[in-house]
């Protein structure tokens, strides 16, 4: 009988296998699985695992496959302020206000995770008894000890209190088990996270170039105290946690071995560059591990335009001057993507824009990126595709055409931007406003610098975190933990619609609402599945579900 997902029958052969063939966030070479021939592939069992150096590697490896921003079923953008999903009526049940126990598929991260925690434990069960050089051993015990507080660490930004579970359960167990608390929970990932850092290595090289360094296991340590410090998790504005979250990005800061790329829209797409902290790399090259590009690619370029940037983020980049839209007289809603912030360019596909030796036409009557294009049951419900993440000089993206863009899970901007919030809370604002420009001052952005004081300077360190991080995963959890869900979430979801005249040629813009959308004060918490209730009778479902 299946009990809540985190107790689960191992297939040894299944989980090695995926293991060698790297499924992971770093690249292998090939698939040499040659060394499992010492016996029939269908009869590897735990014994053999854990007495063969390159098994066990294997077994660490398969821990890496936790979930990522370019799962398809599983964007997170779709469901905030930044994007809507078409085609997918799970997104939109959640962005009407209509999520509950039964029907949260799309936030559904329960089983990953905890299948992540399951496989971690077996691991520290049966480490000690390996042969494996003790060097080699405590690295192991280092990405591992990482890997499963960063699955606890999801697990409570979107569900609150876990059980915590560090032991591997037998058949007779008793499988129930109650919810820990978010302090309990935040302060095991903490401290698992202060474990791992003393064990693992600054950077890799070669082969290992990718896996779990010190300074990614320092910066999730600033991102999960940060968390703990918000408003959702410190009502009462404890100071000493915003101390804690302050010291932590320090520390990754005072590491000096990680830096602001110069080109905004290139980090994306480069490999272990200076801004990586941690990153999950693919080869679809060998094989398909995600298709963002024939996802994202706008309908004209015969992708699939699935997540359509809202007008409400577009709204939300600023102009070239520092101010929004309707703070500079020289905004002309009839020119509305002249003048912006350079990472609106790098981020957006707009009408007008530059794309592949044309311009993307999501203008009506006849537009190639519109309804009534060749491909028109593809085209944006919003007039806007993603640019930022997809490999433009891939030409048409197909199953086999695709790009190799990495998933940054930690970058070192973020780290900067922890920084400065950890600061203004603790009065320093000279500090936080040297950070946060810090970010404004990428070469490709030079964008004005913040000269705010007070409430007005916090709501610019927020609004800095809603553009420079877009589309990587953080504006769900930002909100929340703000408690500012109730303003940013209920406001509808607006589009730009593009009239052109056929004879002349001259286009008009109008702002429309499409989609209505609602958030309920007891959508701060993700709802655990019905499924994981009826399993366990000890596991309390979240307030108001």
């Amino acid at each position: 009988m299946k009990r809540i997902d985190i107790f689960k029958r191992v297939n040894w052969q299944s989980l090695v296998k995926t293991g060698i063939c790297a499924l992971l966030m770093f690249p292998i070479s090939s698939c040499d699985d040659s060394f499992l021939e010492k016996q029939p592939l269908d009869k590897i069992s735990e014994t053999d695992v854990w007495n063969d150096e390159k098994l066990v590697e294997a077994f660490v490896n398969s821990c890496y496959n936790v979930r990522h921003g370019f799962l398809v079923d599983y964007y997170m953008m779709p469901l905030t302020d930044e994007a809507f999903r078409r085609g997918r009526e799970t997104y939109h049940l959640i962005n009407r206000g209509e999520l509950t126990p039964v029907n949260n598929t799309a936030l559904d991260h329960w089983s990953n995770f905890y299948g992540i925690i399951t496989n971690c434990n077996i691991f520290f069960k049966n480490i000690g008894k390996a042969p494996i050089e003790e060097s080699v051993k405590q690295r192991m015990i280092g990405e591992v000890t990482f890997l499963r507080a960063y699955a606890y660490f999801r697990l409570i930004s979107l569900y609150g209190g876990v059980p915590i579970i560090t032991d591997v359960f037998g058949l007779n167990d008793n499988f129930e088990v109650t919810r820990n608390s978010y302090a309990e929970c935040s302060d095991f990932v903490v401290s698992e996270l202060s474990k791992a850092a003393e064990l693992l290595p600054n950077s890799y090289t070669g082969a290992n170039q990718g896996r779990i360094t010190k300074g990614a296991a320092i910066a999730l340590k600033s991102r999960a105290l940060l968390y703990v410090a918000s408003p959702l998790n410190n009502p009462s504005g404890d100071k000493a946690k915003w101390q804690a979250a302050a010291d932590a990005a320090k520390a990754v800061i005072d590491m000096g071995l990680y830096s602001l790329y110069p080109n905004y829209k290139s980090l994306f797409l480069t490999p272990f560059n200076s801004e990586v902290i941690w990153s999950r790399q693919f080869r679809n090259n060998q094989k398909v591990e995600h298709s963002i590009d024939l996802h994202f690619f706008p309908n004209g370029s015969g992708g699939y335009g699935q997540v359509n940037p809202i007008h409400n983020l577009v709204e939300a980049f600023e102009m070239k001057s520092g101010k929004l839209e309707g703070e500079d007289p020289a905004y002309n809603p009839q020119n509305p993507y002249a003048n912006r912030d350079p990472r609106f360019y790098d981020c957006i596909l707009y009408d007008g824009a530059p794309w592949q030796n044309r311009e993307i036409s999501s203008y009506l009557p006849g537009g190639m990126d519109s309804s009534e294009g060749t491909e028109g049951w593809n085209a944006s419900f919003s007039s806007y595709s993603a640019r930022k993440f997809v490999t433009e000089s891939i030409g048409r993206p197909s199953a086999t055409n695709l790009g190799n863009t990495p998933w940054i899970f930690i970058r070192y901007a973020e780290i900067l931007l922890n920084y400065a919030e950890a600061m203004y809370h603790l009065g320093d604002e000279a500090t936080a406003r040297e950070y946060v420009n810090k970010i404004r001052s990428r070469q490709s952005v030079m964008m004005p610098l913040v000269t705010e004081s007070g409430e007005a300077l916090l709501k610019r360190i927020r609004h800095e975190r809603r553009i420079e991080l877009v589309f990587e995963e953080h504006r769900f959890f930002d909100v929340r933990r703000w408690k500012i869900a109730m303003e940013t979430e209920n406001e509808d979801a607006k589009k730009m619609v593009i009239t052109r005249n056929p004879t002349t040629g001259a286009k008009t813009y109008k702002v429309e609402v499409f989609q209505a959308r609602a958030f309920k004060e007891r959508n701060y918490l993700v709802p655990i599945p019905q499924s994981e209730i009826e399993r366990n009778g000890k596991l309390e479902q979240n307030p108001g579900y």
